[in-house]
């Protein structure tokens, strides 16, 4: 095959694979919307439209040669089918089926339509064959049988299989089908994204207009105020040089006359030009952003089929809505909204919907409930709820979780009301599960939501009552190219300041400033709050070289502006606030992707390039010191790096490369073949953790772990299981039989290990 070949059959798979995205996409929201049984007349649309995407894109999976895609959709489409004609029916077992098949078939498009192992080929041939035996189930053969086509025409199976010569007809038909598709072009989006940065310059443009227009508006009344000293200006001179004064003075006043008339004149003409130039580039950006604008769908199409595995998975029961999915937002926020999102809704999964006899018990219907709405919140934000009718947040257990991991002292958490403890389930490290899984306990998913929200200029905050449930609020910009900032100056430098961020720009008397603990504060709406020097934070002078006092105002007012971030609150000093003004944000480069304390940078309408502040570090950078607080070590325990482990593994290489990986760590490690042999070494030797194998002769790990929590001696020593062992009921019985943490080896890495050591010892 030559290179053109070769240029040609890339694009045209390209092709391929944004039209079969489309298809699954459609398949997948059909199927969420008839596990939810709606009315017989909508239940029928849903399959027809279904059948039609699998024909199409078993058609167009034929045309480019992707044979596994196209032998997947063929049983797939007689299963649709049967549906139609009513040979068989929806059940649970069937919807699994079905969604099982999308998964394949996504699986199949990521990998160009390759079968890579001999175990993704066996599962391969099972879904077929599972699709095969589901269409067969109906009372009849339903080979060669005839149903409706597109057309509603009847017409045969065979002649539904559309040759080669035949496509361009079945073009028509997907017109016909969805009119709307005729008018979409589809453009990859890394034509266009420079296509949004050029005109997000105009808008830099349009900023450096309006600074020109009031430099030019700053000349012409100059020039008339000087015009009208000269008219009050005049001087006794001799007779002889009077006349030469006095046409001197004419001549002056008509040069300035004439020269604030053309300013005058010039003024009005650039005037005009800004308002037509102002109007142009703000709906030239508009129509661009609206390019990159997508619905919400986009983002929350995988939603339901993940709440869905998971619930199943775990043995609950629960419903699932989505509204608002219409709103559109810039891809850009999508993009880093997808994780935030779907760590909420673990949690809600997780900690949130109990199981169906659990909820019983508290006079709950047996299936939980989760919401997310997405609502507008007037033209250029958007506000995400999600909520569930579940057990709710547990205050006690957040702050002994937070004081275990060293979040906060024991002193410190004597003092906290109820709105500060539920705030520090945002703290990286604080988890309220009794036991680590792989996919909750480790305190860093909701961690990960506040640091992804502020990131994006937003705010989250949670509401929620014990036994009734649980909402989480987010705050967005709909999009990033612009915000309002707060420019403020600190020696000879300048900075942005987030307008979201700041609560309050204030002056007041230097003897207000308190000093506790070695650390300088103010009174703030009736609260002590921590101060810094914005300068010192930034490391621009040298700590304690306070610049506080403005050679223009009074040594004894400062000027302070107050941020916050999530609930933190600090007031930082500043040598002047300037103003507030729409900002446009660059990022640094790829060289710069991550500078402490900076989120970015803007060009000012004078040509000044200031660096755009990121205030959770600002914050962070200001309180770390007070914040540090040393890790409780649990009695009889030694520091983290000469904890002694020991490792019950009964395989030669697994045990090696467990010791391996321990010791390089810097742990002192002994290991046991089995489970016997592990109790007698734990009996006869003092161990901080115990990491253990599960299948194992003699003693197995569940009866090791068993053993070790109803013995007196060894009974609060962490044990941490690592095994293949996988399924629900082994985790299950891994937390009845008392394991701290439950890790397996499917996805078993290192790091993963090493963090839960971490965090246990």
């Amino acid at each position: 095959m030559n290179k053109m070949d070769e240029d040609f059959l890339k694009r045209i798979r390209e092709t391929f694979r944004i039209e079969a995205e489309e298809h699954l996409r459609i398949l997948s929201a059909g199927l969420t919307e008839l596990e939810k049984k709606p009315p017989e007349k909508r239940a029928a649309e849903l399959i027809e439209n279904m059948y039609r995407e699998v024909h199409s894109l078993k058609g167009a999976a034929r045309s480019v040669d992707q044979k596994e895609i196209e032998s997947v959709c063929h049983p797939f489409e007689s299963l649709f089918a049967a549906l139609k004609r009513k040979d068989i029916v929806l059940s649970p077992r069937l919807f699994d089926i079905l969604l099982k098949a999308i998964d394949i078939l996504t699986r199949l498009l990521s990998t160009d339509g390759i079968v890579k192992t001999p175990a993704e080929r066996q599962i391969h041939k099972d879904i077929i064959n599972q699709l095969k035996k589901a269409a067969e189930e109906s009372p009849s053969d339903t080979h060669g049988k005839e149903y409706p086509d597109f057309s509603g025409e009847p017409q045969t199976e065979e002649k539904v299989i559309v040759s080669e010569t035949e496509k361009n007809k079945v073009s028509g038909v997907a017109e016909s089908y969805e009119p709307a598709m005729a008018k979409v072009v589809r453009i990859p989006v890394s034509r266009l994204d420079p296509l949004l940065l050029q005109s997000e310059e105009l808008l830099q443009t349009k900023i450096s207009f309006d600074q020109r227009l009031n430099e030019l508006k700053d000349v012409n009344v100059r020039v008339t105020g000087f015009k009208a000293q000269l008219s009050k200006y005049s001087i006794d001179v001799p007779e002889t040089a009077k006349m030469i004064h006095d046409e001197y003075h004419e001549f002056a006043g008509n040069c300035l006359s004439e020269m604030e008339n053309r300013l005058n004149e010039l003024q009005h003409s650039i005037e005009k030009d800004q308002y037509t130039f102002n109007r142009l580039t703000n709906d030239h950006l508009g129509e661009v952003k609206q390019i990159l604008m997508l619905p919400v769908s986009s983002l929350v199409e995988s939603f339901p089929s993940m709440v869905r595995d998971i619930s199943h998975e775990h043995n609950k029961e629960v419903k699932f809505n989505i509204t608002g999915m219409e709103l559109e937002v810039d891809k850009r926020i999508l993009e880093d909204l997808k994780d935030p999102l779907l760590h909420l809704i673990r949690n809600s999964l997780d900690h949130g919907i109990g199981k169906p006899h659990e909820r019983t018990e508290q006079n709950k219907p047996p299936s939980g409930t989760i919401n997310l709405e997405f609502k507008a919140r007037g033209s250029d934000m958007i506000e995400i709820v999600l909520s569930d009718d579940g057990k709710g947040i547990d205050t006690e257990n957040v702050l002994k979780a937070a004081v275990r991991s060293g979040v906060i002292s024991a002193e410190a958490a004597e003092n906290l009301n109820r709105d500060e403890i539920i705030s520090l389930i945002f703290k990286s490290g604080v988890s309220t599960s009794s036991v680590i899984t792989d996919i909750s306990g480790r305190g860093l998913g909701l961690s990960i939501v506040s640091e992804k929200v502020e990131k994006l200029n937003g705010k989250v905050s949670v509401r929620t009552e014990k036994s009734k449930g649980t909402s989480f609020h987010i705050l967005l910009p709909v999009t990033l190219a612009t915000f309002r900032g707060i420019l403020v100056k600190t020696g000879e430098y300048m900075f942005i300041l987030p307008s979201v961020n700041v609560v309050r720009v204030l002056r007041t008397e230097s003897g207000e400033i308190k000093t506790v603990e070695n650390h300088d504060t103010i009174s703030f709406d009736k609260k002590v709050i921590p101060m810094a020097d914005l300068g010192n934070v930034l490391g621009l002078q040298e700590p304690g070289n306070k610049t506080t006092e403005l050679s223009s105002k009074s040594s004894d007012q400062i000027c302070i502006v107050v941020l916050t971030s999530g609930d933190d609150v600090v007031a930082f000093r500043v040598d002047d606030v300037l103003d507030e003004r729409q900002v446009l944000v660059k990022n640094l480069g790829k060289l710069l992707t991550r500078v402490k304390n900076i989120s970015g940078a803007t060009v000012l309408g004078s040509g000044n390039v200031v660096p755009v502040l990121y205030v959770p570090d600002l914050i962070k950078s200001s309180i770390s010191a007070q914040e540090k607080v040393s890790r409780p070590v649990a009695a009889g325990i030694t520091p983290e790096k000469s904890a002694k482990i020991l490792v019950a593994e009964d395989s030669v290489t697994a045990r090696a490369l467990l010791k391996n990986i321990l010791e390089t760590a810097g742990y002192q490690v002994s290991t046991a073949i089995d489970g016997t042999d592990a109790f007698t070494k734990a009996r006869m030797e003092g161990f901080d953790l115990i990491v253990s194998d599960v299948d194992m002769p003699r003693m197995n790990g569940f009866e090791l772990t068993a053993k070790i929590r109803n013995d007196r001696k060894l009974s609060e020593i962490p044990v941490v299981l690592v095994t293949a062992l996988e399924s629900r009921e082994d985790r299950e019985l891994g937390i009845e039989v008392g394991a701290d943490a439950y890790i397996v080896k499917r996805s078993f890495d290192q790091t993963n290990l090493l963090e839960i050591i971490r965090r246990l010892i």
